[in-house]
């Protein structure tokens, strides 16, 4: 079995579904852990760590959606992924208690600082219309607001995964909470 991440992302791309197994299989644990930091805290009986990991799976699982070019893009799919789930998920709270219910209101500095499900649904769906806005002019800014908020890694984690210095990371955050800032109060 072939355990070399490069050579799974090659063989996936080629359409191959046992690669792409056995590429989630090598990179679960990982995934566990950035769903395991991303659901801290939460309080829902109906999305925890590991089926948001199978969810994400499903999402990524179909072989014509699944054109990976290496490991930094298939962590930047598996964040979208979850990030569609995490939102679906507010989203269905919120249309549950028709926004009566929402716990608190969270300021964007706070709220890219902590685990989705923490947020207020509508808050949490304030923030993904931004981020869909930010992501048609800032896609990398977008990109790397969705690897440190929906996924909970933070720039050093980021900045290996994207072969960037930290420092690099540390200005694009910035601006990318200012870019954010703009689309959500503009």
């Amino acid at each position: 079995m072939v355990t070399d991440v490069t050579a799974l992302v090659q063989a996936t791309a080629g359409g191959d579904a046992a690669a792409r197994d056995a590429l989630f299989a090598l990179l679960y644990d990982e995934l566990k852990r950035v769903a395991r930091k991303q659901l801290r805290g939460m309080s829902s009986p109906t999305l925890d760590t590991t089926s948001l990991v199978h969810d994400a799976y499903l999402k990524l699982a179909a072989p014509a959606d699944l054109n990976l070019q290496g490991r930094k893009h298939f962590f930047v799919l598996a964040a979208k992924a979850m990030r569609q789930i995490v939102i679906d998920h507010a989203r269905a709270r919120v249309a549950d208690k028709r926004g009566g219910g929402a716990a608190f209101a969270v300021a964007l500095d706070e709220a890219i600082e902590q685990p989705a499900q923490q947020i207020a649904p509508d808050k949490l769906l304030e923030l993904d219309r931004a981020l869909t806005t930010l992501e048609a002019s800032q896609p990398r800014l977008s990109s790397l607001i969705e690897l440190r908020f929906f996924t909970g890694l933070d720039l050093a984690e980021i900045a290996a995964l994207q072969a960037v210095s930290e420092r690099t990371l540390n200005r694009d955050w910035r601006r990318a909470r200012a870019e954010l800032y703009a689309v959500m109060y503009s």
